[in-house]
């Protein structure tokens, strides 16, 4: 007998009345539908874990995938019933962080939500790292997290060993929003502010939902379900004018060079992005997130620039005398620690947050929505005249010279495919040209593409040519080693599945691998793509390229990981041979496989500069820091 069950109700009888809940809202196809119908009353005697699964599926969250523990058995038990009845599915991973990155997957994919859950402790604190991308990326994803006791009766095993309340509630919140269901009767404010978060139009992110273990069977006698909340919040209009519009105009129809960063919170604005392109006579440098928002063959796309970035890029950045910026950041390496403008006079930011459009000096700020205020903009330009006609055509000329140019460095390197390996004995694919069959492969086959962090991420978006958003997922925010392979798992999780292709690093997979296991268990249809070259090649050419020499960041542990996944029964193993055509052939078998897959490829690591893409720009780490620093503060922007 549970003293909170609802009207002294058994373990049994309540189990019993959840179901007849669970079964009435499935007959009407929701909520709403079956309170509409008369076969839900509006009233019901309930719990505090009941009523947040009742909440979550208002708001149209109907996966929930992570690890139950002590801390969750009772979230766990509502989604059983729950389950049973065909209106939630439960995931259950190896690892929390898989959980995140999973769930942050199928939001970014497919815009489906997810619910991530966790035990108290160990495991909140691995989903906690996993949301680093979500909250980094701007995706919108629940986390419900067990907690410590509110009768502190004593140290609850697991939570922070510290005399202190709120200590996991005050460490999320330094991360993103979050909320303690301390009170049972505050469940609909909680699941309001998650709402609010989780759909945001411009800045959505991870939003962490505390449930105390002794908070989770609390009754809550005639509980009105109309206190569980809709309704996203609304998108922003464009920016308000006061003149900031005519500022804007004079400032770009007197430059001579306009450039236009693009950042995540431009997804929606292409069509805006490419009228103002030609109207403004500019050029884009497009951050990896939003690949494909600008066609690669548009003639006005310079592609990615930054620390990493390419030659069109940085030229455009570094030559240009007006920025305007457009939902972006400013990441580090997107802007060169902030020296990758250095002749720019004046900036134009579009952005719906105060902070990031007031980041730069000399910033006239338009706060607004991406596509309605460039729209605006471009039709306040469409108004007036250039008094100097040929400026629009040195400008864009001098850019496509560039972009030339990299191409033909891209070029020289894709007819070099393979070099002698010290390592290897042999010759072996270069990454560059390894990355490059498998993205054009993938974009014959609408296949999406997810890149996983360090030198494979770091080529990978030097190399894609998308045509449009929604073929390749890098997460250049957290740069989190093992986000791609984990997010394999989020094509069993969606409504219509997808076919998945993790391009992974050997470092990145060896720290994710419970993959092969889950993949399998839940159904997923992709396949990993391990580019080995035995270390962690980003950080050991940085050492190199610093100091002269890599420390610590290889062995000479040989692993057969065709052999591992073949271990595990339902995956499907390949090498990825040594030629293009062979690596070719194998992502065809991996495809044909009616599961997960891995296919294994030796890539080169060397000096040869025919093996890598090079870095086109300035970074404030290591023993570059001094020049960085003392260069941002000359430029002064």
């Amino acid at each position: 007998m549970s003293s909170d069950a609802p009207a002294g109700l058994n373990t049994t009888e309540l189990a019993n009345q959840r179901a007849r809940r669970a079964n009435a809202i499935a007959r009407a196809g929701g909520l709403d539908e079956a309170l509409a119908r008369g076969l839900l009353s509006k009233q019901i005697d309930t719990t505090l874990s009941e009523a947040v699964v009742l909440g979550l599926l208002r708001q149209g969250v109907r996966v929930f995938v992570g690890v139950f523990g002590h801390g969750s058995t009772e979230i766990g038990e509502v989604l059983r019933i729950y389950e049973q009845a065909g209106l939630v599915r439960t995931v259950n991973t190896r690892n929390e962080v898989e959980a995140a990155h999973a769930a942050t997957a199928l939001r970014w994919v497919t815009g489906e939500k997810a619910a991530v859950f966790t035990s108290i402790g160990p495991g909140a604190l691995h989903a906690f790292a996993g949301s680093l991308v979500s909250s980094s990326d701007g995706i919108g994803v629940w986390h419900l997290y067990g907690d410590e006791t509110t009768e502190d009766e004593g140290p609850n095993m697991q939570q922070i060993p510290k005399a202190e309340q709120g200590l996991f509630l005050r460490l999320c919140l330094v991360m993103g929003r979050a909320y303690t269901l301390h009170t049972p009767g505050a469940v609909g404010t909680a699941l309001r502010r998650g709402l609010n978060t989780v759909d945001h139009a411009h800045r959505a992110g991870p939003f962490y939902l505390l449930l105390p273990m002794n908070t989770q069977p609390s009754a809550l006698p005639d509980f009105s379900l109309d206190e569980l909340p809709v309704g996203a919040p609304p998108r922003l209009g464009a920016a308000a004018d006061d003149g900031a519009y005519e500022q804007a105009v004079d400032a770009i129809l007197s430059a001579q060079r306009v450039v236009v960063k693009v950042g995540g919170g431009a997804r929606d604005a292409g069509a805006e992005l490419l009228e103002f392109l030609e109207v403004a006579d500019g050029v884009a440098v497009v951050s990896p997130i939003v690949s494909g928002v600008i066609p690669y063959d548009h003639e006005r796309n310079m592609l990615v620039g930054g620390s990493k970035g390419s030659i069109c890029g940085n030229y455009a950045m570094e030559h240009a005398d007006l920025l305007v910026a457009v939902g972006t950041r400013f990441v580090c390496q997107s802007d060169s620690s902030r020296t990758g403008y250095p002749r720019v006079q004046q900036v134009i930011n579009v952005n719906t947050d105060t902070e990031a459009a007031m980041h730069y000096n000399r910033t006239i700020a338009l706060v607004g929505d991406a596509a309605l205020t460039l729209a605006r903009l471009n039709q306040k330009i469409r108004q007036r005249e250039r008094s100097d006609e040929a400026a629009l055509s040195d400008w864009l000329a001098s850019c496509r010279e560039q972009r030339q140019r990299w191409e033909e460095f891209k070029a020289k390197r894709y007819a070099v495919p393979t070099l002698y390996d010290e390592g290897w004995g042999e010759e072996v694919l270069t990454q560059v040209a390894a990355i490059k069959v498998a993205t054009d492969w993938a974009r014959a086959n609408d296949v999406a593409t997810f890149f996983d962090a360090g030198d494979v991420q770091a080529n990978g978006f030097q190399i894609v040519e998308d045509d449009r958003l929604g073929r390749t997922f890098t997460d250049t925010g957290a740069s989190y080693m093992g986000f791609a392979v984990s997010a394999l798992l989020a094509t069993a999780m969606a409504t219509r599945p997808f076919y998945g292709l993790a391009i992974s690093g050997d470092g990145s997979f060896t720290m994710n691998p419970q993959i092969l296991i889950d993949g399998v268990a839940h159904g997923a249809r992709g396949c990993i793509l391990m580019l080995d070259n035995r270390r962690m090649a980003a950080i050991s050419a940085l050492q190199s390229e610093q100091y002269g020499v890599d420390h610590a960041t290889s062995d000479e542990v040989a692993v057969d990981y065709v052999a591992w996944a073949r271990s595990v029964r339902g995956v499907a193993a390949f090498d990825g041979g040594r030629s293009p055509e062979a690596l070719e052939a194998a992502l065809e078998q991996a495809r044909a496989h009616k599961g997960l897959s891995l296919i294994h490829l030796p890539v080169y690591y060397g000096p040869d500069p025919l093996g890598g893409l090079g870095a086109f720009g300035r970074w404030n780490v290591g023993n570059w820091v001094e020049e960085t620093q003392a260069l941002r503060h000359q430029i002064a922007l």
